[in-house]
Protein backbone atom coordinates (compact mmCIF):
# COMPACT_ATOMS: atom_id res chain seq x y z
CA UNK A 1 0.00 0.00 0.00
CA UNK A 2 1.63 3.45 -1.06
CA UNK A 3 -0.68 5.64 0.12
CA UNK A 4 -3.56 6.22 2.72
CA UNK A 5 -6.51 8.70 3.85
CA UNK A 6 -5.18 11.92 4.50
CA UNK A 7 -1.78 11.38 3.79
CA UNK A 8 0.58 10.54 -0.01
CA UNK A 9 4.35 9.42 -0.05
CA UNK A 10 4.23 12.95 -1.54
CA UNK A 11 3.07 14.30 1.72
CA UNK A 12 5.48 11.95 3.41
CA UNK A 13 8.93 12.87 1.49
CA UNK A 14 8.08 16.77 1.47
CA UNK A 15 7.73 16.44 5.32
CA UNK A 16 11.24 14.62 5.33
CA UNK A 17 12.63 17.35 2.96
CA UNK A 18 12.21 19.68 5.41
CA UNK A 19 14.86 17.75 7.22
CA UNK A 20 18.36 19.13 7.52
CA UNK A 21 21.66 16.92 8.20
CA UNK A 22 23.28 19.09 11.15
CA UNK A 23 26.43 18.92 9.80
CA UNK A 24 26.15 19.19 5.91
CA UNK A 25 22.95 21.87 6.05
CA UNK A 26 21.32 20.28 3.26
CA UNK A 27 18.11 18.56 2.98
CA UNK A 28 18.26 14.81 3.50
CA UNK A 29 15.97 14.19 0.77
CA UNK A 30 18.23 15.91 -1.67
CA UNK A 31 21.59 14.65 0.10
CA UNK A 32 20.09 11.36 -1.50
CA UNK A 33 19.77 9.78 2.73
CA UNK A 34 16.06 8.08 2.02
CA UNK A 35 16.94 5.09 0.49
CA UNK A 36 12.88 3.25 1.36
CA UNK A 37 9.66 4.90 2.14
CA UNK A 38 6.65 2.67 2.79
CA UNK A 39 3.08 3.55 3.91
CA UNK A 40 0.77 0.71 5.57
CA UNK A 41 -2.19 1.27 7.94
CA UNK A 42 -0.84 4.47 8.91
CA UNK A 43 2.51 3.28 9.64
CA UNK A 44 5.51 4.89 8.13
CA UNK A 45 8.50 2.92 7.42
CA UNK A 46 11.92 5.26 6.34
CA UNK A 47 15.06 4.01 5.79
CA UNK A 48 18.09 6.48 6.04
CA UNK A 49 21.43 5.94 4.91
CA UNK A 50 24.09 7.88 6.81
CA UNK A 51 27.21 8.87 5.53
CA UNK A 52 29.25 6.85 8.67
CA UNK A 53 28.08 4.26 11.15
CA UNK A 54 29.96 6.90 13.44
CA UNK A 55 27.72 9.75 12.73
CA UNK A 56 27.75 11.82 16.05
CA UNK A 57 24.45 12.91 15.25
CA UNK A 58 22.04 10.31 14.46
CA UNK A 59 19.70 10.76 17.42
CA UNK A 60 19.18 14.53 16.19
CA UNK A 61 18.48 13.45 12.78
CA UNK A 62 16.00 10.82 14.34
CA UNK A 63 14.11 13.49 16.13
CA UNK A 64 13.77 15.53 13.42
CA UNK A 65 12.12 13.04 10.97
CA UNK A 66 9.55 12.23 13.58
CA UNK A 67 8.99 15.69 14.37
CA UNK A 68 8.35 16.25 11.17
CA UNK A 69 6.30 12.86 10.25
CA UNK A 70 4.66 11.73 12.70
CA UNK A 71 2.00 15.21 13.12
CA UNK A 72 1.10 14.67 9.65
CA UNK A 73 -3.15 13.73 9.35
CA UNK A 74 -3.14 10.07 8.87
CA UNK A 75 0.24 8.75 10.11
CA UNK A 76 -0.37 6.49 13.05
CA UNK A 77 3.47 6.06 13.92
CA UNK A 78 6.86 6.21 12.49
CA UNK A 79 9.83 2.98 12.27
CA UNK A 80 13.16 4.24 11.19
CA UNK A 81 16.05 1.71 9.92
CA UNK A 82 19.30 3.09 9.64
CA UNK A 83 21.97 2.43 7.44
CA UNK A 84 25.32 3.48 6.55
CA UNK A 85 27.60 4.24 3.21
CA UNK A 86 30.90 5.37 3.82
CA UNK A 87 32.41 7.40 0.61
CA UNK A 88 35.68 6.88 -0.70
CA UNK A 89 37.64 9.57 -0.71
CA UNK A 90 39.68 10.70 -3.72
CA UNK A 91 43.51 10.70 -3.95
CA UNK A 92 45.33 13.57 -5.15
CA UNK A 93 46.99 13.98 -8.59
CA UNK A 94 49.78 11.41 -9.31
CA UNK A 95 48.75 9.23 -6.11
CA UNK A 96 47.99 5.46 -5.74
CA UNK A 97 45.13 4.51 -4.13
CA UNK A 98 45.10 1.88 -1.78
CA UNK A 99 42.91 -0.91 -3.42
CA UNK A 100 39.40 -1.27 -1.12
CA UNK A 101 40.53 1.36 1.48
CA UNK A 102 38.00 4.12 1.19
CA UNK A 103 39.60 6.78 3.60
CA UNK A 104 42.68 7.10 5.67
CA UNK A 105 42.90 8.95 8.61
CA UNK A 106 46.60 9.93 10.10
CA UNK A 107 47.11 10.19 13.64
CA UNK A 108 50.49 12.72 14.48
CA UNK A 109 52.34 14.56 16.95
CA UNK A 110 55.42 16.64 16.27
CA UNK A 111 56.34 15.18 19.75
CA UNK A 112 57.12 11.80 21.50
CA UNK A 113 55.59 10.71 24.81
CA UNK A 114 52.18 12.61 24.20
CA UNK A 115 50.04 8.97 23.49
CA UNK A 116 49.21 9.34 20.01
CA UNK A 117 49.77 5.62 19.28
CA UNK A 118 47.12 5.28 22.10
CA UNK A 119 44.99 7.16 20.79
CA UNK A 120 45.43 6.06 17.51
CA UNK A 121 44.51 2.66 18.51
CA UNK A 122 41.37 3.97 21.05
CA UNK A 123 40.29 5.65 17.66
CA UNK A 124 40.45 2.53 15.50
CA UNK A 125 38.51 0.34 17.69
CA UNK A 126 36.06 3.30 18.58
CA UNK A 127 35.22 3.89 14.84
CA UNK A 128 35.01 -0.27 14.21
CA UNK A 129 32.66 -0.47 17.31
CA UNK A 130 30.06 1.56 15.65
CA UNK A 131 30.05 -0.84 12.92
CA UNK A 132 32.78 0.54 10.42
CA UNK A 133 35.55 -1.68 8.77
CA UNK A 134 38.61 -0.43 10.36
CA UNK A 135 42.29 -1.19 9.74
CA UNK A 136 45.50 -0.20 11.45
CA UNK A 137 48.99 0.56 10.71
CA UNK A 138 51.86 1.22 12.42
CA UNK A 139 54.32 3.57 10.97
CA UNK A 140 56.71 4.06 13.35
CA UNK A 141 59.03 1.76 11.51
CA UNK A 142 61.92 2.16 13.56
CA UNK A 143 59.58 1.89 16.74
CA UNK A 144 56.54 0.08 16.94
CA UNK A 145 54.55 0.20 19.60
CA UNK A 146 50.78 -1.15 18.60
CA UNK A 147 52.04 -5.26 18.74
CA UNK A 148 51.65 -4.39 22.55
CA UNK A 149 48.62 -2.70 23.27
CA UNK A 150 46.95 -5.19 20.65
CA UNK A 151 48.44 -8.15 22.84
CA UNK A 152 50.47 -9.43 19.77
CA UNK A 153 53.51 -10.76 19.93
CA UNK A 154 56.37 -9.28 18.79
CA UNK A 155 57.80 -11.39 15.32
CA UNK A 156 54.82 -13.19 15.15
CA UNK A 157 55.32 -13.34 11.62
CA UNK A 158 59.19 -13.16 11.25
CA UNK A 159 60.51 -15.85 8.67
CA UNK A 160 56.94 -16.51 6.77
CA UNK A 161 56.44 -16.76 3.13
CA UNK A 162 53.26 -14.86 2.29
CA UNK A 163 54.94 -11.43 4.18
CA UNK A 164 53.66 -8.83 6.36
CA UNK A 165 49.05 -9.19 6.72
CA UNK A 166 46.38 -7.71 8.91
CA UNK A 167 46.14 -9.75 11.94
CA UNK A 168 42.34 -8.99 13.24
CA UNK A 169 41.49 -8.26 16.81
CA UNK A 170 39.27 -5.79 18.80
CA UNK A 171 37.40 -5.84 15.35
CA UNK A 172 40.33 -3.46 13.10
CA UNK A 173 43.22 -4.93 11.37
CA UNK A 174 46.35 -4.57 12.23
CA UNK A 175 49.87 -4.69 11.00
CA UNK A 176 53.27 -3.67 11.95
CA UNK A 177 57.03 -4.24 11.30
CA UNK A 178 56.44 -5.40 14.99
CA UNK A 179 55.25 -8.25 13.39
CA UNK A 180 58.27 -9.37 11.75
CA UNK A 181 60.56 -7.88 14.52
CA UNK A 182 61.63 -9.91 17.76
CA UNK A 183 61.07 -7.50 20.91
CA UNK A 184 64.35 -5.66 21.13
CA UNK A 185 65.31 -5.38 17.99
CA UNK A 186 66.35 -2.39 16.62
CA UNK A 187 65.97 -1.24 13.16
CA UNK A 188 68.42 1.31 11.26
CA UNK A 189 67.26 1.94 8.21
CA UNK A 190 67.16 5.41 7.06
CA UNK A 191 65.89 7.37 3.88
CA UNK A 192 65.28 4.61 0.77
CA UNK A 193 65.12 1.84 2.60
CA UNK A 194 62.03 3.71 4.69
CA UNK A 195 60.51 4.92 1.61
CA UNK A 196 60.32 1.31 0.33
CA UNK A 197 58.91 0.03 3.53
CA UNK A 198 56.15 2.68 3.45
CA UNK A 199 55.25 1.67 0.05
CA UNK A 200 55.04 -1.98 0.74
CA UNK A 201 52.85 -1.12 4.02
CA UNK A 202 50.22 0.80 1.81
CA UNK A 203 50.64 -1.43 -1.08
CA UNK A 204 51.64 -4.68 -1.17
CA UNK A 205 49.14 -5.68 2.55
CA UNK A 206 46.11 -7.28 1.55
CA UNK A 207 44.01 -5.21 3.64
CA UNK A 208 40.59 -6.19 1.91
CA UNK A 209 38.03 -3.70 1.85
CA UNK A 210 38.01 -0.79 4.49
CA UNK A 211 36.13 2.71 5.27
CA UNK A 212 39.24 3.87 7.12
CA UNK A 213 42.66 2.70 7.68
CA UNK A 214 44.34 4.80 10.98
CA UNK A 215 47.48 5.13 10.28
CA UNK A 216 49.64 5.92 13.14
CA UNK A 217 52.53 8.05 12.48
CA UNK A 218 56.21 8.38 14.09
CA UNK A 219 56.47 11.75 16.05
CA UNK A 220 58.28 14.55 14.04
CA UNK A 221 59.24 14.56 10.82
CA UNK A 222 61.25 11.51 10.19
CA UNK A 223 61.62 9.90 6.85
CA UNK A 224 59.05 7.29 7.53
CA UNK A 225 56.76 10.30 8.43
CA UNK A 226 57.33 12.39 5.52
CA UNK A 227 57.40 9.02 3.10
CA UNK A 228 54.06 7.97 4.55
CA UNK A 229 52.25 11.68 4.32
CA UNK A 230 53.72 11.97 1.08
CA UNK A 231 52.85 8.74 -0.78
CA UNK A 232 49.24 7.97 0.87
CA UNK A 233 46.54 9.20 0.02
CA UNK A 234 45.56 10.94 3.46
CA UNK A 235 42.06 11.77 3.67
CA UNK A 236 43.28 14.01 6.82
CA UNK A 237 45.10 14.22 10.12
CA UNK A 238 44.40 14.22 13.88
CA UNK A 239 47.29 16.20 15.78
CA UNK A 240 46.85 14.70 19.04
CA UNK A 241 48.60 16.91 22.34
CA UNK A 242 49.04 17.57 25.62
CA UNK A 243 47.91 20.55 27.30
CA UNK A 244 51.95 21.70 28.29
CA UNK A 245 52.97 24.78 25.99
CA UNK A 246 55.80 22.76 24.51
CA UNK A 247 53.81 20.23 23.57
CA UNK A 248 51.28 22.93 21.95
CA UNK A 249 54.29 24.25 20.15
CA UNK A 250 55.49 21.03 18.82
CA UNK A 251 51.68 20.16 17.77
CA UNK A 252 51.16 23.12 15.69
CA UNK A 253 54.08 22.75 13.74
CA UNK A 254 52.77 18.93 12.72
CA UNK A 255 49.46 21.11 11.85
CA UNK A 256 52.15 23.50 9.37
CA UNK A 257 53.64 20.01 8.15
CA UNK A 258 49.78 18.88 7.14
CA UNK A 259 48.90 22.45 5.74
CA UNK A 260 52.22 22.60 3.41
CA UNK A 261 51.39 18.69 2.30
CA UNK A 262 47.92 20.13 1.27
CA UNK A 263 46.47 17.46 3.66
CA UNK A 264 43.41 18.72 5.57
CA UNK A 265 43.62 19.15 9.19
CA UNK A 266 40.04 17.39 11.07
CA UNK A 267 41.62 18.76 14.51
CA UNK A 268 43.02 18.43 17.37
CA UNK A 269 42.50 16.53 20.63
CA UNK A 270 43.91 17.10 24.16
CA UNK A 271 45.29 13.84 25.74
CA UNK A 272 46.30 13.90 29.78
CA UNK A 273 43.80 16.60 29.92
CA UNK A 274 43.40 16.38 33.12
CA UNK A 275 42.84 14.01 36.38
CA UNK A 276 40.03 12.94 38.62
CA UNK A 277 41.50 12.01 41.79
CA UNK A 278 39.20 8.38 42.41
CA UNK A 279 38.70 9.09 46.66
CA UNK A 280 37.69 12.81 46.47
CA UNK A 281 36.85 13.68 43.24
CA UNK A 282 39.10 16.64 42.75
CA UNK A 283 40.53 17.47 39.50
CA UNK A 284 43.97 18.46 39.08
CA UNK A 285 45.28 19.95 35.87
CA UNK A 286 48.60 18.20 36.00
CA UNK A 287 49.97 19.48 32.96
CA UNK A 288 47.52 22.29 32.51
CA UNK A 289 44.20 22.28 31.08
CA UNK A 290 42.65 23.51 27.68
CA UNK A 291 45.60 24.59 25.93
CA UNK A 292 44.83 22.48 22.80
CA UNK A 293 41.27 24.06 22.21
CA UNK A 294 43.18 27.67 22.46
CA UNK A 295 45.62 26.27 20.17
CA UNK A 296 43.20 24.65 17.66
CA UNK A 297 41.01 27.88 17.98
CA UNK A 298 43.82 30.09 16.57
CA UNK A 299 44.56 28.04 13.85
CA UNK A 300 41.39 28.07 12.84
CA UNK A 301 40.47 24.28 12.37
CA UNK A 302 38.54 21.82 15.06
CA UNK A 303 39.34 20.95 19.05
CA UNK A 304 38.00 17.13 18.33
CA UNK A 305 37.72 16.31 22.32
CA UNK A 306 40.15 15.91 25.52
CA UNK A 307 41.02 13.04 27.37
CA UNK A 308 41.94 12.69 31.00
CA UNK A 309 44.92 10.67 32.32
CA UNK A 310 42.82 7.37 33.83
CA UNK A 311 44.41 3.99 35.22
CA UNK A 312 42.32 2.52 33.08
CA UNK A 313 43.97 3.64 29.47
CA UNK A 314 48.03 2.85 30.96
CA UNK A 315 46.22 -0.16 32.11
CA UNK A 316 44.75 -1.49 28.72
CA UNK A 317 47.75 -0.35 26.98
CA UNK A 318 50.09 -2.52 29.18
CA UNK A 319 47.94 -5.13 29.13
CA UNK A 320 47.21 -4.97 24.81
CA UNK A 321 43.48 -4.01 25.67
CA UNK A 322 42.44 -0.95 24.54
CA UNK A 323 40.39 1.15 26.95
CA UNK A 324 37.62 1.66 24.64
CA UNK A 325 36.87 -1.98 24.60
CA UNK A 326 37.83 -3.17 27.91
CA UNK A 327 36.67 -0.83 30.28
CA UNK A 328 33.90 1.15 27.72
CA UNK A 329 32.32 2.64 31.23
CA UNK A 330 35.58 4.67 31.79
CA UNK A 331 35.74 8.61 31.40
CA UNK A 332 38.42 8.11 28.73
CA UNK A 333 36.66 5.69 26.65
CA UNK A 334 33.89 7.66 26.09
CA UNK A 335 35.77 10.92 25.18
CA UNK A 336 37.23 8.33 22.78
CA UNK A 337 34.26 7.27 21.39
CA UNK A 338 33.30 11.07 20.62
CA UNK A 339 36.01 11.87 19.05
CA UNK A 340 35.58 8.75 16.61
CA UNK A 341 32.41 10.28 16.10
CA UNK A 342 33.78 13.75 15.00
CA UNK A 343 36.05 12.16 13.03
CA UNK A 344 33.99 10.46 11.23
CA UNK A 345 32.15 13.34 10.89
CA UNK A 346 34.56 16.20 9.43
CA UNK A 347 35.31 13.04 6.58
CA UNK A 348 31.59 13.01 5.45
CA UNK A 349 31.55 16.82 5.63
CA UNK A 350 34.97 17.33 3.56
CA UNK A 351 33.29 14.15 1.07
CA UNK A 352 30.20 16.14 0.47
CA UNK A 353 31.73 19.37 -0.24
CA UNK A 354 34.08 17.69 -2.90
CA UNK A 355 37.71 18.18 -1.26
Amino acid sequence: MTSLIGVSRDDIMAALDQVQDPELHASIVRLGMIKELSLENGHVRVKVELTTPACPLKETIEADIRAAVEPLPGVTGVSLEWGANVRASSPKEGQKPIDGVRNIIAVASNKGGVGKSTVAANLAVALAQSGASVGLLDADITGPNLPTMFGFANGMQAGSSDGLRPVEKFGVRVVSMGFLLPRGTPVVWRGPMIGSAVRQLLHDVPWGELDYLIIDLPPGTSDASMSMAQEAPITGAVIVSTPQDVSLEDAMKAVAMFEKLDIPVFGMVENMSYFIAPDTGKQYDIFGHGGAAKAADELGIDFLGEIPIEPAVREGADNGIPVVYGAPESTSAAAIARIARNVAARISVLQRMGV
